[in-house]
């Protein structure tokens, strides 16, 4: 008669609690692993940010330039499907592009210059137009000194003088200069060797397949982002020029000059459409002695602009191009910081070409969820 092992049950609660160990062992280890993937992402991330604001100066005309050839490409495109060829059709476009450019920055430099170097006396001019709204404010202000001075102090603000001196512009000159040429050269290659770039990306592709999908990719990302910022383009400047009309037909001084800083506002959303109604706002009241007259430029501008971001742009570029406020301020705020006044300018359509490249990469699909409205 056999008699039942005392050692098994011992035995076997002893490897179920080594089981039990080693598993607690396994996500302990596994815990540690995320956190340090996340902290490696979060140095990787500052590593980018640095990186990206250091070599500002080289990636702001390459962005630039990229926007610009996306959006002319599909023309060039056209043309050379026609028979001419892209070198051809391209340096046409770009000669175009100047001479329109050049005409449009000489028309404007002159009334600009004039409202720069005018600032200090329009400002001491309309000054007192605003004095039945500031009159409440320096009585109570008035009466505060009172009670804590004993008697009234009464400051007139100097409004600083504006100038440029000749070297100012001798030492910026030939910075703006390279930029402009680095920006017109790269979008001139972009157009002539962008579909060379293409079958040189497919022909690194491995396997018949990837290649099939990298051009469909690549094709469907080029056609989407360019149509976005040719869209875009059109839009704004349709509001610069409705907005030049407006403001011809109400009277206000250099309305071409106001239009143009509307079309180019116009690509920072929120932002720039209070930015523009705001010196609207202040060259009515400079120019305009009744304060209904001053008032109706701006008003009539924020109802424009309101008609054009809620119901003309979502109606022409679709559900799948609107972005989410939010993401959209927090872009902005972010290449606003990096970048200054040019990653405001193209800090949306580089968020909406992220979007548009994020819902073709597996794996990066809930970027475009996150930002999409």
């Amino acid at each position: 008669m056999n008699m039942p092992d005392a050692g098994a049950p011992d035995e076997a609660a002893a490897a179920h609690a080594h089981d039990r160990f080693e598993r607690r062992n396994v996500r302990g280890m596994r815990r540690h692993l995320r956190a340090i993937r996340v902290l490696l992402n979060a140095l990787l991330l500052l590593a980018l940010l640095y990186t990206v604001t250091l070599c500002k100066a080289l990636l702001i005309p390459l962005v630039l330039a990229a926007f610009i050839g996306l959006a002319l490409n599909p023309v060039v495109a056209g043309v050379a499907r026609h028979g001419l060829p892209r070198w051809l059709a391209a340096s046409v476009l770009m000669l175009a592009l100047i001479g329109g450019i050049g005409t449009g920055i000489g028309l404007l430099t002159p009334p600009a210059l004039d409202w720069f170097h005018e600032a200090p006396t329009t400002i001491r001019s309309f000054v007192p137009k605003l004095e039945h709204f500031t009159q409440p404010l320096e009585a109570a202000n008035r009466a505060t000194q009172t009670l804590v001075n004993g008697h009234p102090v009464r400051v007139r603000p100097q409004p600083a003088d504006v100038a440029v001196s000749a070297w100012d512009v001798v030492s910026t000159a030939p910075k703006v200069l390279a930029a402009i040429l680095t920006v017109v050269l790269l979008v001139f290659f972009f157009l002539v060797y962008g579909d060379l770039l293409l079958r040189r990306l497919v022909e690194i592709t491995p396997g018949f397949s990837y290649k099939r999908q990298a051009v469909s990719v690549v094709r469907g990302i080029q056609h989407e982002v360019s149509r976005y910022i040719l869209t875009t383009l059109l839009i704004n400047f349709a509001l610069g020029a409705l907005t030049t009309g407006l403001l011809w037909l109400l009277h206000m001084p250099d309305p071409l000059l106001w239009g143009a800083v509307a079309m180019f506002a116009n690509f920072i959303p929120y932002v720039g459409a209070i930015v523009t109604t705001t010196v609207l706002l202040l060259v009515g009241l400079a120019h305009f002695d009744t304060i209904g007259h001053a008032l109706l430029p701006a008003l009539c501008f924020a109802g424009l602009t309101a008609f054009e971001g809620n119901l003309v742009t979502p109606l022409i570029l679709g559900r799948r191009m609107r972005l989410s406020p939010i993401a959209i301020l927090v872009w902005l705020l972010v290449w606003g910081w990096l970048w200054g006044i040019p990653g405001a300018l193209l800090a949306v359509p580089m968020l909406t070409s992220v979007k548009l490249i994020t819902e073709h990469v597996r794996g990066w699909t809930w970027f475009g969820h996150m930002v999409q409205r």
